[in-house]
Order: C-alpha cells, then structure tokens, then sequence
C-alpha cells in the first residue's frame, strides 16, 4: 500500500515536472544553416546580391536567409561623404547618407537609410541579428505586414511581445516569411523609424500563385516615402509637448533623398542635393512597389508626369487592377503599381506631394524623383516642380484613396470599393461575434504628463502651449512594465481595462492597459469613429498578426458621434461592402466619419491595434486585442529574455522564498518526529509537490517560461529516485 502511494507521488511530481519543462519547446526549423557573417563589419556588405534575393521559382525548396542589423546613432552629411553634393558621386559613396543636405543625428541599420532591404520568396526562413549600438536607447523591430501565427514572440512590439532590446545586447528574430508582397521593417521603440530605422521588406511569389504576373514584364523598383525633420524625433516631440514647438515635416525623402539647394560656405557657388532616380526602357510594364514609412501626419499624393498607375496590390494583398493618375498613401501603408513606359524617350517627373500636416496651411512639404528612360540625357526633367504644381497629366483624372473622402463621394476610389483576388472567407461570410466601437479624437484634459492641473493645466496656459490628447474611446494606452505575450503569467489580468470597466474617463484622463477580449476563431467587426471636433485631422491605424476586410468608409461631415453612427447602422445607412472586399493591415479613417474593418481572428495572443502616426501612438492611441485564451497560446522560446519592475521590500526580500524547501523540510520533521520512514518520505514529496508551484510562483518564474528553473529539481527527483529504491 505504502509503495504504491509513493509510486503516485512521485509520478505526480515527474509530471508536474515534465509538464514545466516540456512547455518551453518550440518546433525549430533546421533545415538551413546560419551563414557565417562577421557583425563587426555587417555594414560593409553590399546587401543587394543577398543571396536571397532571386526570381522565386514554382516547387522551389524555400532557403534560410540571414542578415545581421547594425543599429547605431549616425550623421548626415559626414565624413564619408566627401564633397557631396558638389561632387555628386561623392554622395553615393558607401556609408554616405546625404538626405536632404541638412545636417543633423540620425539612427540607421548598417549606416543606410533606407537600412538593407529584405528581399526573399514566400516560405523563405529570414533570420535577423539586431545588435543594439545605441549608447542609451533600447530597441524593438517590426516586421510590418507579416502576421508571425508561429512566431507570435518576433512580432517585435516592446512590452507586448517582447523586452526591449538594451544597449549593447543583440537579439535574433527568426520567423517564415509566411505573407507574400509588400512590406517593410521598421524600429517599433520611440520615434527611431522617423529617425531612419526603417527598410523594405519583399515577399515574392512563384509564378503559379502570382495573380497579376501577366500585367508586368519586371518587377524591378522600390519607392520608399520618409517624412523628415531636421532633428532627432525626440526633440521635436518634446518641443511640441512641453514649449509649443511645431510637429509638422519639412520635407520628404524619396529613398533617403530629398532635393535642396546647398550653399558652399564663403562663396557663391551652390549646388542641388541628389534625386532618387528610377531607370526604364521604353514599352516596357515595370512593378513599383511604394512604402510608406512616414511617422508623422503627412499623408502623400503620388503621381507621375504623362503616365498612370495601374495600382494591382495593397499592404501585400492583390487586387483587381485599376487606373489611376493620382494616389494618396497613409502612414504604414503599401502599394503596388504597374507603371507602362509607353512615351517618347525623355525624363518625367515623380511627385510627392504631401497633406494634413505637410500641406500649403503648414509647410507644403513635397518631393521630385526621376522616372527616367533609357538613352535619355542626364537633366531634369521639363516642367515647374513646387509644392503648388501637380502632374502635367490631367486635372481630372481618376484617383484613389483620396484624402478624407469615403464612399459619399464618386470623386475618387475609395479603399472598399477595390475588389480583393482573394476568395471570401469567414471574415467576410459569417456575421461578427464581436462588435466594437472604437472612437477618437484629440481632447482638452490635463493630461499629467503635459499638463499639470494647478501649475500648469490646460486651460491656464496660452492656446500655443495647449497640447490635446489623443485617445481611443477616451482610454490612453499603459502599457505594463513586462511583455503581455511572453510573460503574460506574471502580469494580473484585473489591471487590463476597456470602457465598459473604467468610468468618468469622457472629462478625466484616464491611463491603463486597454485590452479587448476576443475567443479564438471568433469573427471581430471593429467599427473605428473619427469624431472630428478638435480639428482636421486623419489617423491610418495598423493592426499586428492579422489583416482585416475594409467594408465601409464613409465621410459624414465636419464631425460626429458613435451615437450617430449608430442610430445610422440600425437604419441600415451603413453600407458594408462584403464581396470580395478589399484585405489590408492598416487602413485611415475620414475626419468627422468611419470605416468598418472585421477580422477572423485565428491567430492567437496579444495583439497591437494602433495609429501609425509616432506623435500619437507614443502618448497612447492604441489597445491591444487579446485573442483567444493563454492555453491557446504558443510557449515561449527557451531562454527567452524577461523584464520588469524591480522593487525589494527590504535585503530579506527573496530569504524566505530561497528557504521554502528547508523550512518546509524542517516542518515535515517535526510533525513527524514520531512516524515512521515511510511516511517521512511520503510527507515530504507530498510537501514539496505542494509547494512546487509557489516556489516558482516566488522565484517570478512562470510555467509558459520554465526554461529558467534550476536544474536541482530534476536532480532532486532523482536523488527521491534513488532514496526510494532502498527503502
């Protein structure tokens, strides 16, 4: 009878065991091999002959694609530029980043900007080494556009799906570039991406699961949109914030180029910084593929001088083909445009010219490049360029994504009139399970971090110094002081909020970890309402580990209330266009209106929803969809790291918890000073599986990151092991 309870216990305590350690294995995908790269000199590669980069090939084996990511603080205009611009080449010289001419501190990749870009074919295995070299910022990147369902930890958002990557360490990202087609790679930490941590990111397909290879003869050229400042991000948030300072762009980048004129110091000769040029033959279909990696509030009309844009694809996702003159992207988003080079030989302007923020009211923010046609001389093409002239084309031609224009209006394309070429799925199919209203603005609180009530509150300062906060249903983001997903068993669920559970939050500010809950495989419609009271203004908002069906966008006027848009859905005056609508991860909403996205949300664990515009989004305009249950959850990798607050009660803060096993072992002996061998040894497993939980619990080590328990656990089930075998 005594053996077989000991049996029990022990074979208790092995599972107990195994079922920790077991949590902690990932499937590892060992079919390729890390390339060997020196980091020391990862900078210096030509990272355009990656072996990675390649036709993508039908039935092909997928490869293993390794690069290693230098971040470090850096200069414009440094010394590796030599006489740039007065001797043009100079400014493509290796490590020279002449932006627009501007001097100023910079953050970059392997000293790029645009940093190396990623270019694989769909199933390809891409593993990046970031090597932190910042002197004192942590980091995190993003690898927008891919939805990691196995690799839910690389999502690379800090305090969501990960820790910060601290100065000096290094941090391998490791996923299957599992979505096809246009992305990019950006810092997810601060206002680096604005800074210049931002690169493309290509999935290509073989021919047999490309829909539109018949429309284009090569796929050849990258369009990559910065807005720019002329100093670091942080400062210029902490201007705006704190001293009335602007938040509005300059200029605009092109690739990392911006034309200005430069002055040479002393005299009179000048010259004009470099313009992103973009070669062709003559009668030939050329894919562009346009990303959007602004950080600020500049939304960007695109157009070409003499040519239209057949836009095929958006965010990664195909499209049926349609013609247009002009485009407007948003921050995040992507496109892609099949570009027919059907004119006489010659050079044609490119312009960019930016809104919102960027427009005639502010700093009318624009940019040129060159599409440029083989045998053509090297000048600039004929016709004025400023922020004032538009493309010689037409005046009325057919435009897509327009600013602040739904589906009201028959001037333009918007997002849900596109038609998706993929099939329909449940997210378009079934009715949703879950209804959210999200809506936004800019609001006048005293919020602590700008606005102190007595000192300086919002209403005694001047209107100049009066900064608004931005808020999805009037909660501002907190993130708490540890990944949600990686050690989401160290985190109190009691401390997630939404506003069903928080109140008064419509006059007061209100700060927490906004968390909407969703089961796994559930269908989620999110109803997103610009309120538009404080100003004009528009916000492209992103959604991490999924895209979502775009059904509605529609402008009502100048402003309106959730109570509105409702009162309008029960009328049925919401007009939600489910066929074959269009797929996309990050979508705008029209000022004083809604657009309607939904969701089948098969990908489980904690994900971010927020606007893409930095200014915003650091002072909280996000929330997080929490999908499905933790056991839905994928383990954590081994060794995955941990952080969080640190806060000792006294010097014995952890004395009691390192003598668990003795003092409980010392209990056992006393109260059982009078039993037999036995049951000492039973008392004493039976003690130690009790506590097992606790301990861990104590020692701040969860079951979903178990990797970290010391190994005297499996040593002491042996020693029990081999104690038993004599008794």
């Amino acid at each position: 009878m005594m053996r077989r309870k000991m049996n029990l216990y022990l074979l208790e305590f092995f599972l107990l065991l195994h079922s920790c350690l077991s949590e902690t294995v990932i499937t590892v995908h060992n079919d390729f091999e890390i390339g060997s790269i020196d980091p020391e000199t990862a900078d210096e590669l030509d990272w355009t002959k990656h072996p990675c980069r390649r036709n993508c090939v039908d039935e092909a084996p997928p490869m293993q694609c390794h690069y290693i990511f230098r971040l470090e603080a850096y200069h414009t205009m440094s010394k590796a530029c030599y006489d740039c611009p007065f001797n043009v080449t100079d400014c493509f010289r290796k490590h020279c980043i002449p932006a627009d001419g501007i001097e100023r501190s910079i953050l970059v990749v392997n000293r790029q900007m645009p940093g190396p870009a990623i270019e694989v074919c769909q199933g390809d295995r891409i593993t990046v080494d970031v090597i932190n070299l910042l002197h004192s910022e942590s980091t995190t990147m993003h690898w927008h556009g891919q939805h990691h369902v196995k690799t839910p930890y690389m999502d690379g958002v800090p305090y969501v799906s990960q820790c910060p990557i601290l100065p000096g360490s290094t941090f391998r990202y490791d996923f299957i570039a599992t979505e096809a087609g246009t992305h990019f790679w950006h810092s997810h930490s601060g206002f680096q991406r604005g800074d210049g941590v931002f690169g493309p990111l290509i999935v290509r397909t073989p021919p047999k699961a490309n829909w539109h290879k018949d429309l284009y003869d090569i796929d050849e050229h990258i369009i990559q949109i910065s807005d720019w400042t002329h100093e670091l991000g942080i400062d210029k948030f902490l201007n705006h914030h704190y001293a009335g300072g602007d938040n509005k762009p300059p200029n605009i980048l092109i690739n990392g180029l911006g034309r200005f004129t430069i002055n040479r110091n002393g005299n009179n000769i000048s010259a004009i910084m470099p313009t992103a040029i973009f070669t062709v033959k003559q009668n030939t279909r050329y894919r562009f593929r346009l990303v959007n990696a602004e950080f600020l509030n500049c939304p960007i009309e695109i157009s070409i001088d003499n040519h239209t844009m057949r836009v095929i694809s958006s965010d990664g996702r195909d499209i049926e083909a349609v013609e247009a003159e002009s485009l407007v992207s948003y921050a995040g988003e992507r496109f892609d445009f099949v570009v027919e080079t059907s004119q006489n030989i010659d050079n044609f302007w490119i312009r960019f010219r930016g809104l919102m923020d960027c427009d005639e009211r502010f700093t009318k923010a624009y940019q040129v490049a060159i599409l440029r046609y083989e045998g053509a001389t090297n000048k600039d093409p004929n016709g004025l360029v400023g922020y004032e002239y538009k493309s010689n084309y037409s005046t009325d031609g057919q435009r897509i994504n327009a600013l602040n224009e739904g589906t009201e209006t028959n001037n333009s394309i918007s997002i849900p009139l596109l038609k998706a070429m993929d099939k329909n799925d449940k997210s378009n199919t079934a009715d949703p399970d879950y209804q959210f209203y999200v809506s936004y603005d800019f609001y006048k609180k005293d919020n602590p971090h700008f606005h102190r009530g007595k000192l300086y509150g919002f209403n005694q300062v001047k209107n100049t110094k009066q900064v608004l906060t931005p808020q999805l249903n009037h909660i501002s983001m907190k993130l708490p002081p540890m990944p949600l997903l990686s050690q989401r068993d160290f985190i109190d669920s009691d401390q997630f909020c939404n506003s069903s559970t928080v109140q008064g939050c419509v006059q007061d500010y209100c700060a927490c970890t906004h968390v909407l809950r969703v089961n796994l495989d559930s269908v989620v419609e999110i109803i997103l309402v610009d309120e538009g009271f404080a100003y004009d203004a528009n916000h492209p908002f992103h959604l991490h580990g999924y895209q979502f069906r775009v059904i509605a966008m529609e402008r009502i006027g100048e402003n309106v209330t959730v109570d509105k848009v409702k009162a309008l859905d029960k009328k049925g005056a919401i007009r939600r266009n489910l066929d074959h609508a269009p797929l996309k991860d990050t979508v705008t909403v029209p000022d004083g209106g809604y657009t309607v996205v939904r969701f089948h949300a098969n990908n489980p664990g904690y994900w971010l929803f927020h606007c893409h515009i930095e200014f915003h989004a650091e002072v909280g305009m996000s929330l997080i969809f929490k999908v499905g249950e933790h056991k839905d959850m994928l383990p954590v990798p081994r060794n995955f790291p941990l952080c969080g607050n640190w806060q000792p009660e006294d010097i014995q803060f952890k004395s009691s918890s390192l003598n668990v096993l003795s003092n409980t072992t010392k209990k056992s002996i006393i109260e059982t000073s009078n039993v037999t061998t036995d049951e000492i040894t039973e008392n004493s497993i039976k003690q130690f599986i009790k506590v097992l939980p606790e301990v861990l619990r104590t020692l701040q080590i969860s079951s979903s990151a178990i990797s970290v328990v010391p190994y005297f656990l499996v040593s002491f089930y042996s020693f029990i092991v081999i104690i038993y075998t004599f008794i």
